[in-house]
């Protein structure tokens, strides 16, 4: 008899470890603290994760499976995986035990030494639900000296024969970006998200995470997000029916009080395994086919599956366990307490914690030029803004947050993956969104107690990252724009910077 663990983000019928079942194996799932708490998870990710737990262990049981699953609030839990597993060893003693690989590093590492601490054979499987293996990248990645995502979302393009014609990519372009950053109309017609009543299940669930996680961040309620394959694929349905078709227009418009737009929402899903994400790929790109979407919604769709998600992953195993020291630009002022609460009078950043704190959910123009623009800008310590993404939102685990995080919000690898900082000023915020208009600061002001912070805060970075930065050949016009700055120009941007981040280290409303 072999004993399967199975771990709550590998809700695939088809994961390599299952495919290794015989008839007589154990399976064992476990809800455990230290996986909940090793970040202090926003209570919607907790339930989220539970409640998929609790229903593939159901739908596995009624399939014929032998399933041990192992609630939160079990008198014995052992509140820990190696605790579960030697728990289970101890009492079934199996022959071996079989896993895929995690996806996280710290949980592969530790898994690696259970062989020796459980005396019994331990097979960690490749995790094929991936469309690019790790030995795929490092191959891709081996002798390049710039790991740039667009190359490799071409190959993956050629070798998975996704919007490929005979002659070359479909429409001539591999890329579609620059017809995707329309600035939003405050009268777009946006459809409301899919949304799935709580059944008794989750209700229990629910139930659960309210009494053992009460001082993590986060709303609990209103809960709506599928649980279960089918609703996952009910989800990208009503997503490709209602929202596909817009979603290339609008994809970096945001709106007040529409936290929604016209994104899939499905990241929750692909990433516990409810979604294969071939079969994401396929739907978008038979909408194009069949005339219900326009290429450059569905390329752009595909390429943030295709591209940056395989691409992602593949860097962080590639470069881990050292990619997460990085601090090239020795950022190391701590995260503001707005992060937590929404008390700003910055209106960008407010609406989008709030957002946050009511739905563990954000869409990437919001994570990248809001919350990660401010990040960048003020210097923010990584390793705690790679933290508070870790926490709050959904979707996120460390394989695909780090990267995201470390490299593209904060510009923390050097380099490795953006080939710039992705810093701006107010001026972005005002032209991809309405927030603008209802802060407390006036975005046209570039100095002053009435300024929009991001306006200062922006030349601040340039001036005070200059050494680091001039040789980059993607910001030689900012350098020459900070260069023709009169002293006294300069000066004011310092002493507004300065003025601010005192307010901060004091605590007060900003």
């Amino acid at each position: 008899m072999q004993l399967i663990l199975v771990l709550g983000d590998q809700l695939t019928p088809s994961v390599s470890s299952l495919q290794k079942h015989n008839d007589g194996d154990v399976i064992l799932m476990a809800e455990v603290r230290e996986e909940a708490t090793y970040v202090k998870h926003h209570k919607k990710k907790i339930a989220f994760v539970f409640s998929a737990m609790r229903h593939f262990a159901e739908d596995l049981k009624v399939r014929g499976l032998n399933v041990i699953y192992r609630e939160y609030d079990a008198p014995d839990n052992q509140g820990s995986l190696s605790g579960e597993v030697q728990r289970a060893v101890a009492q079934l003693t199996p022959e071996a035990l079989i896993i895929t690989a995690p996806g996280e590093f710290r949980l592969l590492d530790a898994v690696q030494n259970w062989e020796h601490e459980l005396g019994i054979p331990v097979s960690i499987l490749e995790d094929d639900r991936f469309l690019a293996s790790r030995n795929d990248f490092a191959d891709w990645a081996n002798g390049r000296k710039q790991l740039r995502m667009e190359f490799f979302y071409r190959e993956m393009r050629k070798k998975h024969s996704v919007l490929m014609e005979p002659d070359g990519p479909t429409g001539g372009q591999w890329n579609y970006d620059t017809e995707n950053r329309r600035a939003p109309l405050t009268n777009l017609d946006v459809p409301a998200p899919y949304s799935a009543d709580p059944d008794t299940i989750t209700q229990q669930v629910l139930e659960l995470i309210e009494t053992e996680f009460p001082d993590h961040f986060g709303d609990l309620a209103p809960f709506s997000y599928a649980v279960t394959r089918q609703g996952a694929l009910e989800a990208l349905a009503s997503f490709i029916q209602e929202r596909l078709p817009k979603f290339g227009d609008w994809q970096d418009a945001m709106l007040q009080d529409e936290p929604w737009m016209y994104h899939s929402h499905i990241a929750l899903y692909l990433n516990v395994g409810l979604l294969d994400p071939m079969e994401c790929i396929q739907q978008a790109e038979h909408a194009y086919r069949q005339g219900h979407a326009p290429l450059n919604a569905v390329e752009g769709f595909i390429r943030q599956i295709l591209g940056w998600r395989e691409y992602v992953r593949g860097l962080y195993w590639h470069l881990m366990p050292d990619y997460k020291e990085r601090n090239f630009l020795h950022a190391s002022r701590p995260l503001p307490a707005f992060y937590w609460t929404a008390q700003t009078r910055m209106n960008c950043l407010r609406q989008t914690v709030l957002e946050t704190q009511q739905n563990a959910y954000a869409h990437h123009i919001q994570r990248l030029m809001v919350l990660g623009n401010f990040a960048l800008l003020a210097g923010l310590d990584p390793d705690q803004v790679n933290d508070w993404y870790l926490q709050v939102y959904a979707d996120a685990y460390e394989w695909v947050e780090l990267p995201n995080v470390h490299g593209m919000v904060l510009y923390a690898d050097g380099g490795v993956l953006a080939s710039k900082p992705y810093a701006a000023s107010g001026a972005y915020i005002k032209k991809m969104s309405n927030y603008c208009a209802q802060c407390s600061y006036n975005v046209n002001a570039k100095n002053g107690p009435k300024a929009c912070p991001f306006n200062y805060l922006y030349w601040d970075f340039i001036d005070r990252n200059a050494q680091k930065l001039r040789g980059n050949p993607r910001m030689g016009f900012v350098f020459k724009t900070h260069e023709r700055m009169s002293n006294e120009k300069r000066q004011a941007i310092r002493e507004d910077a300065q003025r601010f981040f005192k307010a901060l280290e004091e605590n007060e409303k900003v």
